[in-house]
């Protein structure tokens, strides 16, 4: 296992420095540039600003110059926020997205694996037509309605929580949004979750450790639960990358400082390096999860060899 590990991780380089060279020209492939404004500056300034980050060379030269600076772990500095490096942007960031995704992501396992154990076990009952009907509805809507809609409810109707903002992890800010991606990821987790247990539920070695008399706790928690949690498992993976897509809408509606907000401005604002920056992030984080992902399948499957 630990040699794939290295295999794996050593694959992540070309990854990496491909999904860098194609995001780098694209950006200097759109129109308009990181100086462009309503208000024009003097060609003598343009011409500093362009000296100063080096636009003035040629692409080859300040995409070696990029990657020269990404080895030493620099990001670069940002064209649009004076005095910030794009270090220093995603530092402070990165903890609120990670604390309002990741406490997300926590919770949508817990509650979308138990409401699937509770389906399973009672297929085509109240239980299981509750949380089949939960599901559909949780892939129906998108977030930027249901957002706006939790907005009116709890924040300005029932006054239980604030509409926006971020108060330095103060929780009653961070309810909402939370709220927001445990829907959306609950949800689709409870549905794989169902599925896999009432596939299980219907294999040969759970018929014989019914046949021995187990109790059902038993038998499900000791013989059922692992493999049925094979297929949630391959779901984390692109689950944590929808969370981050979906802060990109989350972040903008209840107006939170993290990675989707300096996502939406550094486009807008053609800030090549703080954009740059944040693609080689979430390809890093993304790379990082399904490597965790498949050595998760070998501890769940024994069967399973690399």
């Amino acid at each position: 296992m630990w040699s794939y590990a290295l295999r794996r991780t050593l694959s992540a380089i070309p990854t990496l420095l491909a999904v860098i060279t194609v995001c780098y020209l694209l950006l200097h492939a759109t129109p308009g540039g990181p100086f462009d404004a309503e208000i024009k500056v003097s060609p003598v300034v343009l011409a500093n600003l362009k000296a100063k980050y080096h636009l003035d060379e040629p692409l080859w030269q300040q995409y070696l110059y990029y990657l020269g600076n990404l080895l030493r772990g620099d990001l670069g500095a940002s064209f649009r926020y004076e005095d910030w490096s794009v270090n220093e942007l995603v530092a402070r960031a990165l903890p609120v997205s990670a604390a309002i995704g990741g406490g997300a992501a926590l919770i949508a396992i817990i509650l979308g694996v138990s409401m699937g154990i509770a389906a399973a076990l009672k297929q085509n009952s109240a239980v299981d037509y509750v949380v089949m009907f939960l599901g559909n509805i949780g892939h129906s809507f998108p977030s930027f309605v249901v957002g706006p809609v939790l907005i009116l409810v709890f924040a300005v109707w029932l006054r239980w929580a604030p509409a926006g903002g971020w108060n330095d992890f103060d929780l009653r800010y961070m309810v909402l949004p939370m709220a927001l991606l445990v829907m959306i990821e609950m949800t689709a987790i409870g549905r794989v979750m169902r599925g896999s247990l009432i596939e299980v539920m219907h294999s040969n070695f759970i018929r014989t450790a019914r046949a021995k008399g187990l109790p059902m706790r038993t038998i499900v928690l000791r013989h059922a639960l692992k493999p049925a949690l094979l297929p949630v498992v391959s779901l984390i993976g692109p689950m944590i990358i929808s969370v981050i897509t979906a802060a990109v809408v989350t972040e903008s509606v209840f107006s939170l400082p993290g990675l989707g907000k300096l996502i939406v401005n550094g486009a807008a604002n053609r800030d090549y390096t703080l954009v740059l920056g944040l693609v080689v992030l979430i390809t890093f984080i993304a790379v990082t999860i399904n490597l965790l992902v498949d050595l998760t399948y070998a501890l769940l499957d024994p069967k399973i060899r690399y």
